[in-house]
Parts: C-alpha cells; structure tokens; sequence
C-alpha cells in the first residue's frame, strides 16, 4: 500500500503524518460493521479516518472519530474535511479514557481497531507509532469499562483483535457482561490453517453467537477469494 496516500471508490486517505497506515485490519472491520439504523456511532483511534469513513458511506449516523495522537488527529479531520462525507463525522482529538469521563452522551454503534501489544519490547519503536500499537495506551479494562458506560442498551460494539489476544479479551469483556454474538475468523490463505485476526461483535444481551470463517488469498499474494472481493466491494478500487 502506498506510504503517502490511499484511493478508496468513494473517498482518499492521506496517510503521511500518520504513524499506522490503511491496513487490511481496519479495512476489515469497516467493511464488516453493519450500521442497521445506528443514528450514533463512536469509532475509538480513528488514526487515518479510514474506518469513520467507510460506517458514513453507509450509513446516515452522526461519527465521533477519537484520536489521542495529534498528527493523526489532524491527517484524520484533513481526510474528513475533503470526503463527501465532511458534514457526517468529527474527530476529536482526545483519549477514550477522556471522553468516558467527560460524555453522557450514548452510542448505538462503537468500533475500534485498538492496540493490542501487550506483552512486547517497545525500545525500537518511535512514540507515534508506539501508542497506535501497544494498549498500555489503552488497557483492554479501560475499553470495556468505557464501552460500558457509553454503549445504548441495545447497542453493538465490534473490534479486530489476533487470535490470541481476542481470547484474552473476551473472557474479560463476558466477565464485565459484554457478550460475543457474532464472530468472523481471519485466514490470510486457504492452505493456511491458522487464524490470522478474530472481528467480533459484542452486545449486553447473553444470546447465541453466529460465526464463520473468511480467506482473504487463494493460493498466492492478492489472489484474492470471491468472498474478501464481495467484503470489500464497495471500497477497493480494483473489485
């Protein structure tokens, strides 16, 4: 993907000052929320905007996209403010830590692609790039006991996380009483048999999960399977 800039089918993202580019990752989770009517939606360190941008196309909610970095803060509200979709979403910058204490106001859709290195060497990485990656920035208890307290009852709250760390996070989410009702695994390739990320939906509501399994790669780099293609269809340029 290209370091300075990225074309989607419907908005670009200039990425330069922003210490996480456009992945797959938050490509993935945008294209897999599903708005259903959500007239409030939060999306938690919104870096580029990428994510905040693909819930306004479509859907008609009102967007608070939080950043905590500044530069990206400031690359997510430039993307915003040259979309067609300027007058649908705002970017804050400010930590969710922040805007738990300082908000009544509920949402009926959170997202996020949080940090998730919590066991790792951060001496080699530059600061920026530092608090996109690892949650001590925010603690998987910060973000369950802020989506608690901000999430309308009958809400949703979805996020990508590994394999393994999104084990970790929902024994503690089910544990605070946020539920798992849909669950979508993450193979890169067909002749790989581990799970590369885990996207998951949670409700306050205890019901019977619906999950399933998506290959992103046939059988070589960007031989991409018809059901990554139908995903991701109304973004990518190239599907």
């Amino acid at each position: 993907m290209p370091n300075v800039s990225f074309a989607f089918k419907k908005f670009n993202i200039k990425q330069d000052k922003c210490a996480m580019k456009v992945g797959t990752d938050a490509v993935l989770l945008g294209a897999w929320v599903i708005p259903n009517g959500s007239k409030r939606i939060l999306d938690i360190g919104t870096g580029t905007g990428v994510i905040a941008l693909m819930l306004a196309q479509k859907s008609t909610a009102s967007i608070v996209a939080i950043e905590i970095d500044k530069d990206s803060t400031e690359q997510a509200s430039f993307n915003v403010s040259e979309s067609e979709f300027k007058n649908q979403v705002e970017v804050k910058h400010l930590s969710f830590q922040e805007l738990t204490r300082t908000t009544e106001s509920k949402f009926d859709l959170i997202v996020t692609n949080p940090p998730y290195f919590i066991d790792c060497l951060k001496n080699q990485e530059d600061s920026s790039r530092k608090t996109a990656r690892h949650a001590d920035f925010l603690p998987f208890e910060d973000l369950i006991g802020g989506v608690k307290k901000l999430l309308d009852e009958k809400g949703k709250f979805c996020l990508i996380l590994p394999k393994n760390e999104a084990a970790i996070f929902r024994t503690m989410a089910e544990l605070k009483g946020l539920y798992l009702s849909k669950l979508l695994r993450i193979r890169t390739r067909l002749e790989k048999e581990s799970e590369k990320r885990h996207l998951m939906q949670f409700e306050f509501k205890e019901s019977e999960f619906s999950e399933s399994t998506l290959v992103i790669e046939k059988d070589g780099r960007h031989n991409y399977t018809e059901e990554y293609k139908d995903l991701t269809r109304d973004y990518y340029l190239h599907f």
